[in-house]
């Protein structure tokens, strides 16, 4: 690839804002401050504009340090935003007489409901209270022996009684009272009885049976792990796994790369192909390689199996030279860099796009900015696990706010990009039961590790964020909810996803914490094309990578068009029969009806692009 031939990626700010005024104004809060702005609107008398900048630009400077410096005891959590959320609660709990009366009664009930059970558990009687369905952690026989069912059910008791005490107050925001209870959680998973020797019978029982063998070998693992972190080396096992070798193995070639992106087209494995190809463009918060993982799970390997010719992005891993890449160069270096390159190799068609959470809401972006251009480049669009409306994004919305944004820019403004240590941390307070308090009881108490296997091996596998896009998309999707509304910007104009008129495909997942499925579903409300909507079971990215041969899986999938009246997602859930099985056949089913017809394959860069090197390429390999 010769130098004229790749694209500049970031070009001078002062340039880029002037090439794209309107765009940047709407975007002020990343290309400008507004504490800047004041002091140039009212200078100090006594002092030049150009003083009074470089007085500013220090203050700015030693506060976004102090800042950062916080934010590393903080795990990136904002104390005001935090604090904010506590007295808010707080002070109307204080005002409310009556809940707190009720408050009273309810634990004066609870603990009476546990005082009767103390009395009769020695006998089969009925718990005061059960858990929750996707709580795990009293499900063993050893938790409904004497002492240990008295100890579970004053904790579960305990916790239902913290979840009355911090919903359902007059007056107190909703994502305060989200806040506080989410907080109120997490500290009581600290202290579940589950998590101690004394108070956890499957421990003591493995105590007694290894005779204390397992809490050595809880130790040596406990030491294992800290100075694997404190030196940055990997998480023990995942040594067995390495990308092009048994992980990302499908063959294939990198054809085109600029400073973003390699784009790779995978060897054909079918004489004969469907016309359209596919593109794959997945989240750049992940390795593309989860939809090509091991040769058994891999959705790419299964489309060329079906006749597909399939395309996918690998981004680059930024760094900090790289912090003022934004939205748009993503866009731009990415999407419409990709479709360029398929263009040239196969002139004249069509392209199924397929994007994969965030992935698919720069997808969704980009077609509704194709469809506004009379571009007819798109023959369907698949939109897997990807919001396109942010007002009801689940638990992630708890650290979105006002606060908590400008704190985690002021910790990303002195390294350039969002660390992915930090941006994994968030993830894993969603869900700390599964994946930091149950793994901590199995590895250190009970000394076992569990075999890692290649799903897990790629969510090791973790990228950073640049500053200005991290920004961006914090800002213009989750506070303002920009591209639902009509207000996000492409070429300096707004996009409407109402002009998307291609068929889509839309794939949630019933337990996904990163895009809840009644986010998803909204897509109902925002498209007026026909639209495929398909719920499976699993999470967030096991839901995805969900292979036909021996699935767990189920999935209920529906198709609405034009005429049809709209059904809430629950009313939907109910009416929409399930089907047993991978949802990855019903989809390819439904591409193949909606591709023209098959024509001979070619090889990667079909003649017209010089591939540069074997698929999985070098930007994936970068840590």
């Amino acid at each position: 690839m010769t130098a004229q031939a790749r694209h500049s990626i970031a070009p001078d700010l002062d340039d880029h804002e002037e090439a794209n005024a309107s765009a940047v104004a709407s975007r002020s809060a990343v290309a400008a401050r507004p504490s800047r702005q004041a002091s140039q609107a009212s200078p100090p008398a006594a002092a030049p504009a150009e003083e009074a900048d470089l007085s500013q630009d220090a203050a700015d400077a030693i506060d976004r340090s102090v800042r950062f410096a916080i934010a590393r005891i903080t795990s990136g959590l904002s104390p005001a935003a935090l604090s904010e959320a506590y007295f808010d609660w707080l002070i109307h709990l204080l005002s409310s007489p009556g809940k707190q009366s009720q408050l009273w009664q309810k634990g004066a009930r609870k603990w009476l409901r546990w005082g009767r059970y103390c009395a009769m558990a020695t006998r089969d009687c009925e718990c005061c209270i059960q858990p929750l369905p996707q709580d795990r952690r009293f499900d063993a026989e050893a938790w409904k022996s004497w002492p240990f069912n008295l100890i579970s059910q004053a904790f579960l008791l305990q916790q239902q009684w913290w979840h009355n005490a911090t919903v359902g107050i007059r007056g107190v925001t909703r994502q305060h009272e989200q806040q506080v209870e989410f907080a109120a959680r997490q500290l009581l998973d600290m202290v579940s009885p589950s998590n101690f020797i004394l108070t956890n019978p499957e421990v003591l029982e493995k105590t007694r049976s290894d005779y204390g063998q397992n809490l050595v070998r809880g130790f040596w693992n406990f030491v294992e792990d800290w100075e694997r972190a404190a030196n940055g080396r990997p998480a023990v096992g995942l040594e067995a796994f390495k990308v092009g070798e048994n992980l990302a193995t499908t063959d294939g070639e990198v054809i085109y790369r600029n400073d973003l992106i390699e784009l790779i087209q995978y060897t054909p494995r079918a004489s004969r192909v469907r016309r359209e190809p596919v593109l794959i463009v997945p989240a750049w918060i992940m390795k593309y390689y989860i939809l090509d993982l091991s040769r058994q799970n891999s959705l790419v390997r299964y489309l060329l199996d079906e006749g597909f010719t399939v395309f996918i992005i690998s981004w680059k891993n930024p760094k900090s030279d790289d912090r003022e890449l934004g939205l748009d160069d993503y866009r731009r270096l990415g999407v419409e860099a990709a479709m360029d390159m398929i263009g040239r190799v196969l002139p004249g068609r069509k392209v199924h796009g397929v994007g994969y959470c965030l992935g698919g809401t720069l997808l969704a972006a980009s077609a509704a900015a194709w469809a506004r251009e009379q571009r007819d480049n798109l023959a369907t669009l698949t939109l897997l696990a990807a919001q396109v409306d942010f007002k009801e994004a689940g638990e992630l919305t708890l650290f979105i706010n006002e606060a908590q944004v400008t704190f985690l820019e002021d910790m990303m403004w002195q390294q350039g990009y969002l660390d992915a240590r930090q941006m994994s941390g968030a993830f894993q307070l969603l869900r700390s039961n599964d994946l930091v308090w149950s793994r901590m009881v199995r590895d250190y108490l009970l000394g076992e590790r569990r075999p890692l296997f290649d799903l897990m091996a790629w969510n090791a596998d973790s990228t950073r964020m640049p500053y200005r896009m991290h920004s961006e998309y914090l800002r213009e999707f989750f506070l303002r909810n920009d591209l639902a509304e009509g207000r996000y910007r492409v070429d300096g104009r707004p996009v409407a996803l109402t002009d998307i008129a291609v068929p889509v495909f839309a794939v949630a997942t019933e337990t996904d914490h990163v895009a809840p499925w009644h986010s998803v579903y909204k897509l109902h409300l925002l498209l007026d094309t026909d639209l495929t909507f398909l719920l499976t079971t699993g999470g967030h990215n096991a839901g995805i990578v969900s292979p036909p041969s021996g699935s767990p899986r189920s999935y209920k999938v529906h198709t609405k068009v034009e005429d049809d009246i709209y059904l809430d997602p629950d009313a939907w859930q109910k009416h929409v029969p399930a089907h047993t099985g991978s949802w990855w056949p019903e989809w390819v089913s439904w591409l193949s009806e909606r591709s023209t017809g098959l024509e001979s394959a070619i090889v990667p860069g079909g003649g017209k692009l010089v591939p540069l090197c074997k698929a999985p390429g070098t930007y994936v390999l970068q840590n």
